[in-house]
């Protein structure tokens, strides 16, 4: 099985040279790669479908894997969106002067060597790259084995430019997933400075227990929207619907929604109306059921009879769906819809409904999540959305970064002492 730890140390002395890029050389990378990856999407969606030919997965997995023509523009669109954004390197973070005369400065810089574990979606790529490119860093890409031809296309892409501007290729690794990267990823201490784990619960898992270097956790996410009593029933149901299913299979899309008892009968049964209309299946508690059940299931469309409407179980709450699947709680209280929300996060995006501004308060510095939002969808977590242009995930820790990653989050910083001669006493 061929090694990856040659091409790794590759990476790792490429990175030092892209560190000493100026401003406007990275940004001039950024976009010829974005006409380059224009002029290649003919190859690319042709490799993106013998990818799909391939599949075997879920149809959410397959939903995933999809990168249509306007998809694709999205992402170029995106590299654009980078440039524009200012230099997070060489910032003056902080600075002072010492009463012996010592000039400090706090100063950013790139990370050097950024690991990118993640699965399906080939999109991520393009924005991965560019963000690292962006701030100077060499990134170590390692795709699922779904998207590996999609993936490589991109990056063959990325290559051509990087040549061309007479920097390494090696700055843009693209780990072969039939590799030993397992073993290797993981081990990498002195290659990889920061390794983050993008996907579902159990590839965060695996990584966080198995990784010798340092991580940041990205990607899983179990989303409420707390729907309280004071809020219109008219201005909520769009809501709802939207953080379900504008995007149904990411991170930030809605897995329970949890609704005062005063206005479930009104509420719920024309969210459930609106969500039949795209085949999502809602599991409810026993008083949402009934509700939804009522009249042989004409509150649900009239698919109650049809599968469309289950009986929640107790796994059914805390679970990330990452499907057209959604779960359904009711509470008689706000201070108990509260207490719901806090016990199944999973400190990605919360969500509150309410024109009550004691509890809004109350919901937006209890929840210990890393975006929390006040009558919004769920769905506005994102880099893009941000203003950030792209993002290399949304971190659910605290420490270095929370909640989406833009450019920012992919520096460190040194301290510089200037002198004249001083010692110390």
């Amino acid at each position: 099985m061929k090694s990856n730890i040659t091409q790794l140390k590759k990476t790792k002395a490429t990175s030092a040279q892209l560190g000493l890029l100026n401003h406007a050389a990275r940004n001039a990378i950024l976009l010829d790669i974005a006409r380059a990856l224009q002029g290649a999407r003919g190859e690319i969606l042709a490799a993106n479908k013998r990818d799909l030919k391939a599949f075997k997965g879920s149809d959410a997995m397959r939903g995933r894997l999809v990168l249509a023509e306007e998809k694709l523009e999205k992402y170029v669109r995106g590299i654009e969106e980078v440039t524009k954004l200012p230099d997070a390197l060489g910032r003056i973070l902080d600075e002072r002067t010492r009463p012996n005369g010592l000039r400090i400065q706090k100063v950013s810089v790139p990370l050097g060597v950024i690991g990118i574990i993640y699965e399906s979606r080939p999109e991520v790529t393009i924005d991965l790259a560019s963000l690292a490119l962006k701030t100077g860093n060499a990134i170590v890409l390692k795709g699922g084995k779904e998207s590996y031809l999609t993936n490589r296309a991109i990056v063959s892409c990325i290559h051509a430019v990087l040549k061309a501007h007479r920097v390494s290729s090696d700055a843009v690794f693209l780990v072969d997933p039939k590799s030993d990267w397992k073993k290797e990823l993981l081990n990498a201490h002195g290659l990889i400075d920061l390794l983050v784990p993008r996907g579902g619960a159990g590839l965060i898992h695996f990584v966080r227990e198995n990784s010798r270097i340092p991580i940041i956790e990205t990607g899983a996410g179990v989303c409420h929207i707390l729907v309280d009593e004071s809020y219109n029933v008219e201005k909520a149901v769009p809501i709802i619907v939207n953080a379900k299913v504008q995007s149904p299979g990411v991170c930030n899309a809605l897995d329970t929604l949890v609704v005062h008892e005063k206005i479930a009968s009104q509420l719920l049964p024309r969210v459930a109306a609106e969500l039949a209309q795209y085949g999502a299946e809602i599991f409810a508690d026993p008083q949402a059921f009934k509700i939804l059940s009522a009249e042989g299931g004409s509150a649900y469309g009239g698919k109650a009879r049809t599968g469309f409407l289950r009986k929640a179980r107790p796994e059914d709450f805390g679970h990330e769906f990452l499907s057209l699947k959604m779960a359904v709680k009711t509470v008689k209280s706000f201070a108990e819809g509260l207490a719901f929300v806090q016990k199944h996060s999973s400190a990605h995006t919360e969500a509150i409904l309410t024109e009550d501004e004691k509890h809004a308060r109350k919901f937006l510095s209890d929840i210990d999540a890393a975006v929390v939002i006040h009558n919004a969808s769920t769905r506005f977590t994102d880099g893009g959305e941000f203003g950030m242009g792209a993002e290399v995930g949304i971190s659910t820790q605290k420490l270095h970064a929370r909640g989406p990653m833009g450019i920012d989050t992919l520096t460190s910083y040194k301290w510089i002492l200037r002198g004249d001669g001083q010692i110390r006493q």
